[in-house]
C-alpha cells in the first residue's frame, strides 16, 4: 500500500458496488477520504435533484463510515480553482469514475493535463455505462444514428468482455479528515419546501434500489412489455432516479436480469440499452445539447405563449391525462414514461412551444434527471431528434388516456377535481352537462387548445420546414 492518502471525488456515484474509483483507493491506499463537490450555480436549475443528492450524501457518510471513509462535502464555485487549490499539497493519488456527458469528458481531459504537469498521481475509471460510448460503432467507424441496430451491436460487444471477477472495496486501517471547512448535506436542500412530499415516495440509497431491482424482477419483468405502458399500474421498475445518481449500476442491472432470464427481460434491458445510445448521441452529435439535431428544425415556426406554457406546467390545460402526468411529476419528482411522451407532445404538437422550455422545465422537477436521456427524449417527441418519432405523428391526448387509463384510476389519483367524473367523460369532461358533478372552468379548466384545430395548425407549421 501506498503511504499517501487516496481522494476519491464522488460525482454520480453513490455506491459501494462496482464502484471502480472507490475499489481502487481502497486496495491502494490505507487512508481514503472521499469527497462530493457541491458547486450552486450547477443545480440552479435542477432543484428537485438537490433533495436526492442530499439524501443520497446523509446515507452514503453512513456507509462509508462503515469501511473508515469520511465523505466531505465541499462548497466551491469553481471546480478548476479548487483542483489547482488542493494541488499544492502533493500528498494525495486522486480517483473519479467518468460521468458521459460532453462537460464532464471535457473537464476530465482538462484535469488529467493538469494533473499530469504538477506531477499529481490520478486514475480515471469508467462510469456508469455498460460500454465506453465511442467503442461502440458501425463497421465503417461511424456512430450509429438509429436504436435498434446500435443496441444489437452495444450488446455483443459488452457480452464479449464481461469481468469474469469483480472486485470488491476493502475497509481503511484508519478514518482521517482532509478537508476544511466541509459543509453539511443539509446546506443542500432547495429553498422551496416543495421537495417535502418526495420522502413518502423515495428512499434514495443504495441498498434501496438494489431492493426495488430484485421486487422488480421477482413480481413484474415478465409484465414489463405490457404493463410499462400503463400509468395506473406498477409495471416499471422505478430505478431511474437511482441509476441517475450512481445508486446502482447498469452492470449490476444487467447481471440480476441474466440470472433469472424471465419474460420481458430483453425489453427492459433494451431501456438500459436506449440510455447507451442516448449518451453515445451527446457524445458525437453535441450540437443537440444546444439545439435541434435536425438543422431543418432550427427553421420550425414555434410560438411563444407564457399562459399556454405556465398552465402546462401546472397541469391545467383542460386535458386530463396532460394535468395527471404535470402533477405527478410535481408532487414526486418522477412521471410514467407513457405520460412523459403525451405530455411533450401536447407541449411541442398542441401548443407549437420549442421542446428546450419542456427540457428546462423536466430538467429542474426530475428526479431522473440525466443530460443525455432528457435532451434525446424531447427531440424524440419533437421529431427533430436521432431516430425519433416523425413530427406528423401527434399524440391525442383523449386516445391515449382511453386506451392507457381507461377506468381514469391514474387521472384520478392525479387531478382530484375530477375523482367523481363517471368513467365515460374522465377523459374528455367538457362533455359533462350536469354542474352537480363538474362545473367547467371553475372546478377543471376547459381545454386550452382544441385538439382537431391544434391537430391541423401543428401539421400545417410541418409543413413550413
Amino acid at each position: 500500500m501506498n503511504n499517501n492518502i487516496g481522494l476519491v471525488w464522488i460525482r454520480d456515484d453513490f455506491r459501494i458496488k462496482k464502484n471502480l474509483a472507490l475499489i481502487e483507493a481502497t486496495k491502494s491506499h490505507e487512508q481514503v477520504v472521499a469527497f462530493f463537490l457541491f458547486k450552486k450555480a450547477k443545480f440552479e436549475n435542477q432543484e428537485a435533484q438537490k433533495w436526492w443528492i442530499s439524501k443520497s450524501l446523509n446515507h452514503f457518510k453512513k456507509t462509508l463510515h462503515k469501511y473508515n471513509i469520511n465523505l466531505e462535502i465541499i462548497y466551491t464555485e469553481n471546480y478548476k480553482s479548487f483542483f489547482e487549490k488542493i494541488s499544492k499539497k502533493k500528498i494525495f493519488t486522486i480517483y473519479w469514475n467518468k460521468i458521459y456527458e460532453p462537460n464532464y469528458l471535457r473537464f476530465d481531459k482538462y484535469l488529467s493535463k493538469y494533473f499530469n504537469e504538477k506531477n499529481i498521481n490520478f486514475k480515471i475509471f469508467k462510469g456508469n455505462i455498460l460500454n465506453e460510448y465511442n467503442e461502440v460503432k458501425k463497421k465503417d467507424g461511424k456512430p450509429f444514428k438509429v436504436f435498434t441496430p446500435f443496441w444489437r451491436c452495444a450488446e455483443k460487444f459488452y457480452l464479449e468482455k464481461i469481468p469474469a471477477k469483480e472486485k470488491k472495496i476493502s475497509r481503511c486501517k484508519k478514518k482521517i479528515s482532509f478537508f476544511k471547512n466541509a459543509i453539511s448535506d443539509n446546506e443542500i436542500f432547495p429553498e422551496n419546501k416543495w421537495y417535502l412530499k418526495f420522502d413518502k415516495y423515495w428512499e434514495p440509497s443504495e441498498e434501496n434500489a438494489i431492493k426495488e431491482l430484485k421486487n422488480f424482477i421477482s413480481s413484474r419483468i415478465e409484465n414489463y412489455s405490457n404493463d410499462r405502458n400503463y400509468p395506473n399500474v406498477l409495471g416499471t421498475s422505478k430505478l431511474s432516479p437511482f441509476i441517475k445518481h450512481g445508486q446502482i449500476h447498469v452492470e449490476t442491472i444487467w447481471e440480476e436480469c441474466n440470472k433469472i432470464k424471465k419474460k420481458g427481460m430483453n425489453k427492459f434491458l433494451a431501456e438500459i440499452g436506449w440510455r447507451e445510445f442516448n449518451h453515445s448521441l451527446i457524445n458525437y452529435f453535441p450540437h443537440m445539447l444546444r439545439g435541434n439535431y435536425s438543422k431543418k428544425f432550427d427553421k420550425f415556426p414555434w410560438e411563444k405563449n407564457s399562459k399556454f406554457l405556465k398552465a402546462w406546467k401546472k397541469g391545467l390545460t383542460g386535458y386530463p391525462i396532460v394535468d395527471a402526468g404535470m402533477r405527478e411529476l410535481y408532487l414526486t419528482g418522477w412521471m410514467h414514461n407513457r405520460v412523459r411522451m403525451i405530455v411533450g407532445s401536447f407541449l411541442v404538437k398542441h401548443l407549437l412551444i420549442n421542446w428546450n422550455e419542456g427540457e428546462k422545465h423536466f430538467k429542474n422537477c426530475l428526479l431522473d434527471y440525466n443530460e443525455a436521456n432528457n435532451v434525446s427524449g424531447w427531440q424524440w417527441v419533437a421529431g427533430s431528434g436521432a431516430d425519433a418519432a416523425p413530427y406528423f405523428r401527434i399524440f391525442n391526448p383523449i386516445l391515449q388516456g382511453e386506451k392507457f387509463d381507461k377506468d381514469g384510476d391514474y387521472v384520478k389519483k392525479w387531478v382530484h377535481e375530477l375523482k367523481n367524473v363517471p368513467k365515460k367523460f374522465i377523459h374528455k369532461p367538457w362533455e359533462i352537462k350536469d354542474d352537480n358533478i363538474l362545473k367547467l372552468g371553475l372546478d377543471y379548466p376547459l381545454p386550452i387548445v382544441i385538439h382537431e384545430k391544434a391537430r391541423e395548425k401543428a401539421l400545417n407549421a410541418f409543413k413550413k420546414i
